[in-house]
C-alpha cells in the first residue's frame, strides 16, 4: 500500500465513497465523495502528540473493540496515507470552550475543523470492482453463546488477539478475566454451510485459517489443549493437506460434530455440548475459550454498486463473472473487472491472482488508447425515422440522441450502445435495427423452428446474459429439462418485439416464453422493465382477441440458476400439453384473418 501512495501514477483517494457511474467502456465519469479528513495529511508526520491529550475515548475499530482509540486516531498500523484523522461524530468540537486539545498539541498546525467534504469527478477507461468481504455476524446464533460469554470470540477477534500487534502484544490471555487459557476449542462452519442461519455456501478460508490459528497456538504452548468441531475440512490447496496432518500430529484434537449448546461452568469455564458424529453419542467438552470461525458474505455496499454499474448478482450475493472459464475476471459490461472477494470467497493467494488477471485485462483493453466496439449495435432506418424520442426515451446508456421539436432523425452513439435492442422492439415506425440480431433474422429463426410439428415445441425467447447463460447452466449441472423446447437467443429479454410474438403464434406456437434477467439484476440497467410493460400489453390484446393470455409467459432467470431454468421449462412443457389442437389452429385462423384485413406482412403485423 505504500508503494501505490507513492506510485506516481496512481491517485489514492481514502475516505472517499463512489456516488454515481456514468458512460461507458474507455469514457466512464465516476462521481466521488471525499470525506474531510480535518488534518492535513501533507503536513501530519504521524506523531501522536494529538491523541495523546485527546479526552474522548472509543473502542477501535481495527482491533474489533479489544482495545480502544481517541476521536483523532490513526486507523491502524502502517496506514496511507501516513497521517492522522478526526472522527467528527465523536469530537468534542473544535470550540476552545469546549476542548481543542489537539488543535493546541499540534506543532505543525495541521489540524483544520473548518474541511468540509468534497466531491470529485474522474474520468477513466475501465473499474476494477475490489470491494472485499464482511464477516458473518454470529450474533442470531445464541446457542454458541456469543453475545453472552467475552470468552466467545470470532475468529477474526481472535487473530487480532493473538497478533503481535494486537491489543495484547501476540500473548493469548482470557478477555473475561486476563488470565491465560488452558484449553480452546474451534467451531467450524459459523454462518456458513448452513440453510437455518448464515448462508448456504462454504466461505472457503475457515478451515484453513482455523489449521493456521491451531500451529500458531501450538507454537508458543505445546501443553495448550486444543479441540476442533467441524462438518469437514475442506483442505483443498496446494500444501494445505500437509498443513492440516501437521496440526494434528501436534497434539490438536479434531472432532466430527457442531456444538448444539455452550452454558457457563461454576468455575467460570465454557461447558460444549457436541454430538460426536463418529462415536454416535453426546460429549462434553469444559473450554477456557471457544473461537467461532465465521464465513465471510459480501460487502455492504454490493446491491448499490451493482445498480451503479449494471452488474449481475449469483444467488449467494457475489458479483457474477461475465463466464467462469473464459471471462472469469470480467463482467457482463464491458470494462468493468473484479478482484477478490468482491466476485465469490477466496484466500489470499487466488485474491492476488485474480488481482493481477484484472490488472492484465484492464491494461490489455486500454493500451491501444483506442477501443473496438462491438458490432451489435443499433442503426437508425433515417427514411423511417419520425423523430418521436421514443428510442431516447427507453435507451438505458443515453447512447441515442433526437430532437423531436426540430424533427431530426435519432442518432446512435454507437461507443455507448450496448446492444441490448430495447429501442428496436419500441420503436413504432420500425426505424431501427438491431445489426447481427435484426427483425428478419429472428423472423426467420421463428419460422425454421415452428416448420415441423409446431404444436409439440415450446418456443422460448432468452437473454444471452442470464436466462441463456442459465441453460448453458443447467447443461453443465447435469440438470434435465424437456427436450422439446426451441431457443431463441437474443441479447437482451428487451430485444423481444411484439411482432415475434404475434408472429411465433399465427405459425402455430402452442405457448411462448419470454424470459430474462431478474429486475434489478439487468445488464443493460433497466431494460427488462420495457420487456415486463410489453408483454403484459401483448397479454392484453390477447384477451381481447380470445386467445388464452396463459399461453405467453415471462419468467426471470439468472445464469447462475440452472435449477430455476429447468424448472421453468418443466412448468412451459405441462403449459404445453393443456393447449388443445383446435385452440392452436383457432388461433392460426384468427390472427391470418387479422392480418389479411390489415394488408400487413405476417411477420410484422400486430392483430
Amino acid at each position: 500500500m505504500t508503494d501505490v501512495g507513492r506510485h506516481p501514477r496512481i491517485k489514492l483517494l481514502t475516505l472517499s465513497e463512489v456516488m454515481e457511474v456514468k458512460g461507458y467502456v474507455g469514457n466512464f465519469q465516476v462521481r466521488i465523495r471525499k470525506r474531510a479528513r480535518y488534518v492535513d495529511e501533507n503536513q501530519c508526520t504521524a506523531c501522536g502528540e494529538c491523541a495523546r491529550v485527546c479526552p474522548v475515548v472509543r473502542p477501535d475499530e481495527f482491533n474489533l473493540g479489544l482495545s480502544s482509540r481517541k476521536a483523532i486516531y490513526s486507523p491502524f498500523p502502517q496506514a496511507v496515507p501516513a497521517a492522522y484523522v478526526v472522527n467528527a461524530g465523536e469530537c468534542l468540537g473544535h470550540n476552545p470552550a469546549v476542548c481543542a486539545r489537539c488543535v493546541e498539541a499540534c506543532d505543525k498546525h495541521c489540524i483544520n475543523f473548518h474541511m468540509s467534504d468534497q466531491e470529485v469527478v474522474e474520468e477513466v477507461g475501465s473499474i476494477v470492482v475490489a470491494t472485499g468481504l464482511e464477516t458473518y455476524d454470529p450474533t442470531e446464533m445464541d446457542e454458541y453463546g456469543y453475545s453472552r460469554f467475552e470468552d466467545v470470540l470470532t475468529s477474526l477477534e481472535f487473530e487480532r488477539l493473538i497478533n503481535a500487534g494486537g491489543p495484547t502484544g501476540g500473548e493469548l490471555i482470557r478477555p473475561s478475566d486476563r488470565r491465560k487459557p488452558r484449553s480452546v476449542g474451534f467451531v467450524q462452519c459459523v454462518g456458513s454451510r448452513s440453510a437455518r442461519k448464515g448462508k448456504s455456501y462454504c466461505s472457503a478460508i475457515c478451515c484453513m485459517n482455523t489449521v493456521k490459528s491451531t500451529l500458531s497456538l501450538k507454537e508458543h504452548d505445546p501443553d495448550l489443549d486444543i479441540k476442533v468441531f467441524y462438518i469437514d475440512i475442506r483442505a483443498f490447496g496446494k500444501g494445505f493437506e500437509d498443513l492440516y496432518q501437521r496440526s494434528r500430529r501436534l497434539g490438536v484434537k479434531y472432532l466430527r460434530g457442531l456444538p448444539g449448546k455452550v452454558e457457563p461452568t461454576a468455575d467460570g469455564r465454557l461447558r460444549v455440548a457436541v454430538e460426536n458424529a463418529a462415536g454416535g453419542k453426546v460429549e462434553f467438552h469444559d473450554l477456557d475459550m471457544l473461537v467461532l470461525a465465521v464465513g465471510i458474505q459480501p460487502a455492504g455496499g454490493t446491491h448499490r454498486l451493482q445498480k451503479m454499474l449494471g452488474l449481475q448478482l449469483t444467488s449467494d450475493g457475489f458479483f457474477l463473472e461475465a463466464h467462469p472459464k473464459l471471462q472469469p475476471v470480467d463482467a457482463a459490461t464491458r470494462g468493468v473487472f473484479y478482484a477478490g472477494c468482491a466476485e465469490g470467497p477466496k484466500d489470499i493467494k487466488d485474491s492476488v491472482t485474480q488481482a493481477s488477471a484484472a490488472a492484465v485485462r484492464a491494461i490489455r483493453l486500454m493500451h491501444q488508447g483506442h477501443i473496438l466496439t462491438e458490432p451489435i449495435t443499433s442503426e437508425v432506418i433515417t427514411e423511417h425515422c419520425k423523430a418521436c424520442g421514443r428510442c431516447a426515451e427507453v435507451c438505458p446508456y443515453h447512447a441515442i440522441t433526437v430532437d423531436p421539436k426540430k424533427k431530426l432523425p435519432a442518432v446512435v452513439n454507437t461507443a455507448a450502445c450496448a446492444g441490448c435492442g430495447t429501442c428496436a422492439a419500441e420503436c413504432p415506425f420500425g426505424a431501427i435495427t438491431m445489426n447481427h440480431f435484426t427483425d428478419r433474422q429472428i423472423l426467420d429463426q421463428i419460422d425454421a423452428l415452428l416448420a415441423e410439428h409446431s404444436a409439440e415445441k415450446v418456443l422460448a425467447f432468452a437473454c444471452n446474459w442470464c436466462s441463456y447463460a442459465g441453460a448453458d447452466n443447467a447443461g453443465v449441472s447435469r440438470v434435465q429439462y424437456p427436450a422439446n423446447v426451441r431457443l431463441i437467443r437474443t441479447m437482451c429479454s428487451g430485444r423481444v418485439d411484439e411482432a415475434f410474438i404475434w408472429h411465433a403464434f399465427a405459425h402455430g406456437a402452442p405457448v411462448v416464453l419470454v424470459s430474462g434477467c431478474h429486475i434489478g439484476d439487468c445488464h443493460y440497467i433497466n431494460a427488462n422493465h420495457w420487456t415486463e410493460k410489453r408483454v403484459e400489453r401483448v397479454r392484453k390484446k390477447m384477451a381481447k382477441r380470445g386467445i388464452r393470455p396463459e399461453r405467453l409467459q415471462l419468467a426471470w432467470i439468472s445464469a447462475a440458476e440452472g435449477a430455476r431454468f429447468a424448472r421453468v421449462m418443466q412448468d412451459m412443457e405441462d403449459l404445453r400439453r393443456e393447449v388443445s389442437a383446435e385452440e392452436i389452429a383457432a388461433t392460426v385462423d384468427l390472427l391470418a384473418g387479422n392480418q389479411a384485413a390489415a394488408g400487413t406482412d405476417p411477420g410484422k403485423a400486430e392483430p
